[in-house]
């Protein structure tokens, strides 16, 4: 969440009084610039919360007034979470030290507005409803919620999730907000839609879904929008159940991919620039999203892929001609059976949902549909009417209270072992999102973080055998991958961090989920994703090497690679680059570099050197002077600078001096090297930032943007700028 990091860095730029607080069991970038980092246990959060909750009300933080007027169940949450009023107990079980924890129950006692941000770490979790909770209990035990600046908020995968929940799209609601429990709810939306049927007990959540598929309860599954194979927990088992299944439909933008791997029909779906409808963000607030791209082939609009299909079925309502129509109806069904918000305590259909005032639209007023917050009860409401909603208490219940909510304090059912000794985190890195179907097909986003990898505390690394920058398996009950080997120190001792992002299409073995834990919140289904035990091993080679291959002639190379023990393959421009290593002997490198490239005839120009002394051995193939592939075998500490090889197949032609120096895997004289890099979107590399730092005695973010235009766009490289700045004034100092 680049932009809300901004967006806080900034207020806290015009306020330095303001306060953050980072809770998160690693020390990230965001840390960085917070006041107070928090490093939690896994998997604690509810345990922390309900401590903060028994220090507020034991100490004469509670807004008194606001809990009896606009809540109930105080005296449960309090009974509920009695074991936590010893802080000493809190501070033992999260993992954080008695005085930080101190500082942070005084610090939200004592500020008037909070805001509590949150997101997978406390979504993903087998306890994440009560996580959520805890958190929401804290503010309305202080009053704190449904002012500006003050509230509990949940950033999950805004916009699509609040849109999704919006039209029912989980498997425990109905359309329009509606809740599936409730008997009222059903017979509104089973009169509205004339159906002779409605669901009245949720269906199967994700996990539990492909469950039900492998066991051959589901014979026929329609896949949209995701990637199961790679973003699913024990995601070999999801794996098998589409090889069982006997009819797999996949909708999607790309061709390849994990789960497309599986499909019997493949859809071609619209993508984000493309699609016409509308998107709702964190705020309740409707956005008209246009497209801005013509439909690529025969890619069609999921909402006409659902209804040509249900029509061929013989179901009737699916006459929709355009995304308006949807709409329409959507909004018809929000306003159906609900009662007026000043009738609401004698109504027992009041719902907030409701786009009575946005019904019926034509095309024209959809098109130039403004950004609006629902609820919109009429089309020339006072905007500001609905801007806090539960400013004044006005809760959704029919009593207009909130519900404090009894949260337990309970482990992560899968606890670490002698023979899984070790917590698995996984999560996101800074410069890729899901499952790398889009993000990995930009050199720019590819270049930052190159290869799979998991983070582990140096005295962990030390006490498994595995050095930095090294490969390590790492296995749990449920499956293994093998990822290249990250020192950190923001990383807590017992824990390892892996992103999810690598999948088969890019890795050989890299794909984390296989190796989460399939434990799920028994309310909204999510998975363990924060908590599984593992260990580690070091993952032994007998060579590494780095091969390059132009656009155009990698389709030539796959079944190759899959006789490699490990390889990883990162984007590149005008190329694409694998890191290879492999446990059997490497002794002609020409003869297998020619297995990788079996089209390469005598028409082709082959450079090949050996040290059989030094086990290095570098082998490149030109046509018409312009290099096709290159291939280097050696000691990790031997192979080439990435980055320099790849600016040469940049080149129309290459020099003789450049075909020596590709050969060779150096520079045959002083070149510019930016060094990694740090800001994807202007390609600024650590070392031209160092330089500016040091020449021009630059000490704050701002001077460096000014120079190099780093982080002067989306931001999300200023963290690592910052230290870089820090760690030259601290070379000075010494």
């Amino acid at each position: 969440h680049p932009v809300l990091y901004q967006r806080i860095m900034q207020a806290k730029s015009h306020n330095p009084d303001m306060f953050v607080v980072v809770i998160d069991p690693r020390f990230t970038s965001t840390c960085e610039q917070a006041d107070l980092h928090l490093p939690i246990l896994p998997g604690q959060d509810v345990a922390l919360f309900n401590g903060l909750f028994q220090y507020l009300y034991q100490n004469g933080h509670a807004d008194q007034a606001f809990v009896d007027d606009y809540t109930e169940g105080l005296q449960e949450v309090l009974a509920s979470s009695q074991q936590e009023t010893d802080i000493t107990y809190v501070a033992k079980r999260s993992g954080i030290s008695l005085d930080k924890l101190q500082q942070f129950f005084e610090k939200f006692a004592q500020t008037e507005k909070v805001i509590t941000l949150f997101s997978m770490g406390v979504n993903q979790s087998s306890q994440g409803v009560n996580k959520a909770n805890s958190i929401i209990n804290c503010h309305l035990l202080t009053g704190k919620i449904g002012k500006l600046g003050a509230a509990p908020f949940s950033m999950t995968g805004q916009p699509n999730a609040m849109g999704g929940r919006e039209v029912g799209g989980l498997a425990n609601m109905l359309a329009a907000h509606m809740d599936l429990d409730n008997p009222l709810h059903q017979k509104v939306v089973q009169t509205f839609w004339d159906s002779p049927f409605i669901a009245t007990q949720a269906g199967l959540k994700a996990v539990d879904l492909f469950h039900a598929v492998e066991a051959g309860k589901i014979k026929a599954i329609w896949i949209m929008a995701t990637n199961p194979v790679v973003s699913l927990p024990d995601a070999d088992q999801v794996k098998r159940a589409l090889e069982k299944c006997e009819l797999v439909v996949v909708s999607d933008i790309c061709t390849d991919t994990d789960t497309t791997a599986y499909a019997d029909v493949l859809l071609p779906a619209l993508g984000w620039g493309e699609k016409d409808g509308t998107v709702t963000n964190s705020e309740r607030r409707i956005s008209r999203q246009r497209a801005f791209l013509p439909a690529p082939g025969e890619a069609k609009a999921d909402w006409w892929s659902v209804s040509q299909v249900a029509k061929k079925l013989g179901f009737k309502g699916f006459d929709f001609n355009s995304a308006v129509d949807i709409f329409n109806e959507h909004a018809a069904l929000s306003a159906q059976d609900n009662a007026d918000i000043n009738t609401r305590e004698q109504n027992d259909t009041f719902r907030y949902f409701n786009l009575k005032g946005l019904m019926n639209l034509s095309t024209a007023e959809y098109d130039a549909l403004q950004p609006v917050q629902w609820p919109v009860w009429s089309k020339n409401q006072d905007a500001k009417a609905v801007q806090q909603l539960f400013g004044k208490g006005q809760f959704s219940h029919k009593n207009t209270k909130a519900k404090l909510i009894s949260t337990v304090a309970i482990d992560p059912v899968h606890a670490v072992s002698e023979d899984y000794p070790l917590i698995l985190n996984t999560g996101r890195i800074r410069d890729q999102w899901h499952t790398m179907t889009r993000t990995g097909l930009s050199p720019n986003l590819t270049s930052h973080r190159a290869e799979p990898f998991c983070e582990i505390h140096p005295s962990d690394a030390l006490k498994f055998g595995v050095r930095d920058q090294g490969l390590v398996e790492v296995r749990s009950k449920w499956g293994s991958c093998v990822l290249r080997v990250t020192f950190s120190s923001g990383v807590r001792r017992g824990q390892i961090f892996a992103p999810i992002h690598w999948t088969e299409q890019v890795a050989s073995d890299a794909r984390i989920g296989k190796v989460v834990n399939p434990e799920v919140d028994a309310i909204s289904g999510e998975p363990e994703f924060k908590h599984t035990p593992v260990t580690i091993q070091p993952f032994y080679t007998t060579w590494q090497g780095v091969l390059y291959i132009r656009e155009g002639y990698e389709s030539h190379i796959q079944e190759s690679l899959h006789h490699c023990a490990w390889w990883t393959k990162v984007k590149m421009v005008k190329t694409n680059r694998y890191e290879l290593a492999d446990r059997q002997t490497f002794n002609d490198t020409q003869k297998n570099l020619k297995s990788f490239l079996p089209f390469a005839d005598e028409t082709f120009e082959w450079l090949s050197i050996e040290d059989i002394s030094s086990q290095l051995s570098h082998s490149v193939i030109l046509k018409d002077g312009i290099v096709i592939a290159s291939l280097y075998i050696a000691p990790p500490d031997l192979l080439p600078d990435r980055d320099w090889v790849a600016s040469l197949f940049k080149r129309e032609r290459l020099s003789a001096l450049h075909r020596k120096a590709l050969l060779a895997g150096m520079p045959m004289s002083a070149t510019n090297n930016d060094g990694p890099l740090v800001c994807s979107c202007f390609k600024v590399g650590k070392n031209k930032i160092i330089e500016a730092i040091k020449t021009q005695n630059i000490t704050h973010e701002k001077q460096v943007t000014a120079c190099l235009k780093a982080g002067g766009n989306c931001g999300s490289c200023l963290p690592e700028i910052r230290g870089l700045i820090k760690a030259c004034q601290q070379e000075v100092e010494v």
